[in-house]
């Protein structure tokens, strides 16, 4: 079965949905299909929504406020409510510098608040690790989908994990590791660079067992990127698209943000919406973002106008 998502939430006029054919019918070599569990989704078409839920009491930007499980699952909803396709949850903080922490730690964190949104949503459930046991029993617990920034390489366990449990794939680019990548990140042509590192991945993946259609790319905005690294990515979508796999962003509120804006993290909610909008005209097919709510009602105003622009 292959279903679309991503445009299901908007609610148009019926006047506008009359003019809006271009939205509704994009170039069919934009689309990309991504397999989740025994179903294939259609991307490229509107970029999806997923939003952050961080269990954690130490994330860059909301670490502490959603660490309690009541917290976390309520705010997750809301998020749905907001528009969210999929919800990221996340146990182990990976910003600049961050110390991991063990996995009975992470599993407390997490495993409650994944039982809980598989008991009142079908809006799709990430687990964002990359520990192979976490995957597991998250799994286990109602998530679809396994969301790892080492791009599946720091847990040798990891691999099988996805293919035995047909979870759909977030493989992520970075260099180093949360505690040195921001130490001296360097590359000949970050973009080039990256787009070599997903056509290995992509292989070695295949090689394990993992199908290709499961399989989304993220290049790692912020993970081990100076701003400049992470402007060019931004604007190579296209290129990472080539590969033939869907592409996420997660630039939401990042540090990146302050060098062209000049503010604290508490105020890019503008710079990420606007990010957002040079990202889905690129046909990005997931954007990850904290601020659903603002980042959707922004898609559809620059969508309504984008559908009658020749």
């Amino acid at each position: 079965m292959t279903i679309a998502r991503g445009y299901h939430q908007f609610d148009l006029s019926s006047d506008m949905k009359s003019k809006n054919t271009a939205a509704k019918k994009p170039n069919p070599e934009a689309l990309r299909t991504w397999r989740v569990g025994s179903t294939d989704h259609l991307l490229g078409a509107f970029p999806w929504i997923m939003g952050i839920v961080n269990a954690t009491p130490d994330s860059f930007s909301d670490g502490g406020r959603y660490l309690d499980e009541e917290a976390a699952v309520g705010h997750a909803l809301a998020l749905v409510a907001d528009g969210a396709d999929i919800l990221d949850i996340g146990g182990e903080s990976t910003r600049p510098g961050s110390q991991r922490i063990e996995v009975e730690e992470e599993l407390r964190r997490v495993l409650p608040v994944v039982r809980g949104l598989a008991k009142e949503t079908d809006v799709l459930i990430s687990i964002d690790t990359t520990k192979a046991e976490v995957a597991r029993q998250a799994i286990e617990a109602g998530a679809d989908i396994v969301n790892d920034i080492s791009g599946l390489r720091f847990d040798e366990q990891m691999a099988a994990v996805c293919r035995d449990s047909q979870a759909a794939v977030i493989c992520m680019h970075m260099q180093g590791t949360p505690q040195t990548m921001q130490e001296n990140p360097t590359y000949k042509d970050a973009a080039a660079d990256i787009a070599t590192f997903f056509d290995e991945r992509l292989e070695s993946l295949e090689r394990a067992g993992i199908e290709r259609e499961r399989i989304v790319f993220d290049p790692g905005v912020g993970f081990g990127k100076t701003a400049a690294h992470n402007l060019e990515i931004l604007s190579a979508i296209e290129q990472f698209r080539a590969l033939g796999r869907p592409v996420l962003i997660g630039h939401s509120r990042k540090r990146f943000l302050s060098k062209v804006l000049n503010r604290d993290v508490d105020e890019r909610t503008s710079g990420t919406i606007g990010v957002a909008i040079a990202l889905a005209a690129q046909h990005t097919d997931i954007i990850r973002v904290h601020d659903v709510r603002a980042v959707c009602d922004a898609m559809i105003a620059w969508q309504a106008v984008a559908a009658l622009v020749e």
